[in-house]
């Protein structure tokens, strides 16, 4: 009896520090929340080869307001909007987090992303960081747990992923970046940082490491509202994007390999789906039509055919 006493303090004890950890966690993750001006750079360090040309440099800014579109007990989904002067917001990167997920899409490479799962044990007490590109598509997953540890707070994860759009359609030397991203809050926001590697990935061949990259992309909190005009702006779109994120879970659902063509018509995706955003939006806004008419253009750039209800 006193064995099993002893043993039920102990499971309560657990379960006590694992939840006091989780929230630990949560405050994490929404203390990315907020308006930010934000400073993107990046520099490749070094190559395997000799002879390889070093590209520029990339650096650039904007204000982004980043703000919570979802969230249950285990999940936490935040939104990025860029805020170009006084008129313009671009919908940008979207990043949801998922407790103790077993369920990954991984990329493969030419716009292909496989379905993994994860043992349950192998996540335990662990976040997936889910990132979306702008039109709320796929971009690379990874499971890892946040740490809190000598007043610091970061989470860190490796995984494989396309082209970024600053290179995309700069440069075919490479097909896939592998991502060693760092997220730590700071004490006037969070760092993205990134330990890049672009890789030449053909058939069943070994990876091909053409460079090294360096990203350190920095979010220092500003008033909130200097990020009006995107909380404006996201109240009139959110309905739609709402929609769009239903059509692509569905999608997710099928557990499938999702190939991607790169252009229809001479577009590519997320042109057609703010073009849709627009048309949709103008007028009487219906629900069931707009999510049949986002599963038919999503579904048209699928190279195999994955049958979505989306009503």
């Amino acid at each position: 009896m006193k064995r099993i006493v002893i043993l039920m303090l102990c499971l309560a004890a657990f379960t006590s520090q694992a939840q006091k950890k989780k929230k630990q966690d949560i405050e994490a993750i929404k203390a990315m929340c907020g308006c930010y001006e934000v400073k993107f750079n990046f520099a490749e360090t070094f190559a395997t080869a000799k002879d390889y040309t070093f590209h520029d440099n990339y650096r650039s800014g904007a204000l982004e307001y980043v703000f919570p579109v979802e969230e249950t007990k285990d999940k936490i989904a935040l939104q990025h909007l860029l805020v170009i002067g006084d008129t313009m917001i671009i919908k940008h990167w979207r990043q949801d987090w998922v407790y103790e997920n077993t369920d990954l899409y991984v990329y493969d490479k030419d716009n292909s992303w496989k379905y993994k799962n994860l043992p349950k044990e192998s996540v335990k007490g662990q976040w997936t960081q889910k990132v979306y590109q702008v039109d709320d598509g796929l971009r690379y997953e990874g499971s890892s747990s946040w740490v809190h540890v000598d007043g610091r707070h970061f989470w860190e994860n490796t995984a494989d992923a396309p082209l970024p759009r600053r290179e995309f359609s700069q440069r075919d030397d490479y097909n896939v970046m592998v991502r060693r991203n760092r997220q730590e809050i700071t004490g006037t926001g969070w760092v993205h940082e990134q330990d890049n590697g672009k890789v030449l990935r053909k058939g069943n061949t070994a990876d091909h490491l053409l460079a090294r990259e360096k990203g350190w992309n920095t979010y220092d909190k500003v008033e909130e509202s200097k990020c009006r005009l995107a909380q404006n702006w996201w109240a009139e779109k959110q309905a739609y994007w709402a929609d769009v994120r239903y059509v692509w879970d569905e999608l997710f659902a099928s557990k499938k390999t999702l190939t991607f063509k790169k252009k229809v018509d001479d577009k590519v995706l997320f042109m057609k789906l703010f073009a849709l955003q627009d048309e949709t939006l103008n007028g009487d806004y219906d629900t069931s039509t707009a999510r049949k008419r986002i599963a038919e253009t999503i579904q048209s750039y699928l190279t195999s055919k994955v049958t979505l209800a989306a009503r």
